[in-house]
């Protein structure tokens, strides 16, 4: 049997693997679908538990000085509802709710510090991480018939719409998404985390709660990309003015680098592999060596500027590159605990999709 052959055998069993889903649409619920308690990736959730979530429910970030924050919360609360996990997902929700939900409105305060005391002494909020806890919320609350978790999320979107939702400048009537409440409106434009839009949650969650401007986000938020893409690798930040986009204040990166590499394997998990900041990233990292991952790339020439041997990052690129082409058979590395929280959750995220969305990107 030749390589070609076997990858497609190997696709064919995959595909047998992988859980029912519903295709990604403007009609559907909540998370698509459900990761079985027999399918082999419940082992690497295991192993991500085991790394990143502390027996009270708090998901420890280790390259942010084993702090946590609304964003880890998040994320581990949406894998939770991705396995199906009851115990972990109520242990994570109830240190969040106690722990983070501790301002006037519903939104989660941004960031946990272990070793300080008060451990919350920035109130500010991360738009990222209201989306995807509330997201999971919401899956949880139709699958389980849980009337009072679909009331929080409810809550959640129409504060995160409320709060952290403004108009273009340039008077479109596109909306934007803000990273957070306060601190990125200025004189000088509005300053956007690209990353920060998952256009699938946004969709789900605006069907779920019936909050019809999430779905605007969205959908002006893939418009957006694709401005940006248009110049080169979407990057970390970017300032938007009344004439367009540019780049962000000193203190934010516009390179591409840790932050967005979450729009292609956002884009891909959506169900858009071709869109262009996809195709931009494909490009980007087409020729990567197999033993490490360029996690920052200069935005307009894909220059590498940074690399690492997380294999979190190879696994982004691998499942971005396959599901891009329509090819058999991805290069992602198996899940592995010999990495921190980030690349951990990347990696974990990138073989969900793949096990949803795309089982002829078998990993190989």
């Amino acid at each position: 049997m030749n390589r070609r052959q076997f990858v497609a055998t190997m696709a064919a069993a995959c595909s047998a693997l992988t859980f029912a889903s519903k295709a990604w649409s403007q009609q559907a619920q909540s998370i698509a679908g459900v990761i079985p308690a027999d399918h082999p990736l419940q082992e690497s959730w295991r192993a991500w538990k085991a790394l990143c979530l502390t027996p009270e429910g708090r998901v420890i970030d280790g390259f942010q000085n084993a702090d946590s924050h609304s964003e880890s919360q998040s994320y581990g609360l949406t894998l939770a509802a991705v396995f199906d996990d009851r115990e972990a997902f109520e242990s994570i929700r109830v240190w969040t709710e106690e722990n983070l939900a501790i301002r006037d409105d519903a939104l989660l305060a941004w960031r946990w510090r272990h070793d300080q005391r008060p451990h919350v002494p920035d109130y500010n909020n991360a738009s990222d991480g209201d989306l995807f806890y509330a997201w999971a919320l919401a899956a949880m609350a139709e699958r389980y018939q849980r009337p009072a978790l679909l009331d929080r999320a409810r809550a959640i979107a129409q504060d995160l719409v409320r709060l952290c939702s403004v108009p273009h400048p340039n008077g479109s009537g596109l909306m934007l998404l803000l990273p957070a409440q306060q601190g990125f409106i200025s004189d000088e434009g509005l300053v956007i985390n690209p990353s920060y839009y998952m256009p699938r949650a946004m969709r789900e969650l605006a069907a779920a709660t019936g909050n019809a401007a999430l779905q605007r986000l969205a959908d002006d938020g893939v418009t957006l990309m694709g401005q940006i893409a248009e110049a080169g690798l979407v990057p970390d930040w970017v300032t938007i003015r009344a004439d367009g986009w540019g780049p962000p204040p000193e203190r934010f990166s516009f390179n591409a680098g840790y932050e967005a590499v979450r729009v292609p394997l956002f884009a891909v998990w959506s169900g858009t592999p071709d869109h262009l900041a996809v195709s931009r990233f494909v490009t980007a990292t087409e020729l990567e060596p197999a033993e490490d991952a360029t996690t920052i790339f200069e935005r307009a020439s894909g220059v590498s500027l940074e690399r690492s041997p997380h294999r979190g990052y190879q696994a982004v690129a691998g499942l971005v590159a396959c599901a891009a082409s329509g090819n058999v058979g991805a290069a992602m590395p198996a899940f592995t605990t010999e990495q921190p929280y980030y690349p951990a959750t990347l990696h974990l995220m990138a073989l969900v999709a793949q096990a949803e969305i795309y089982p002829q990107c078998v990993p190989i």
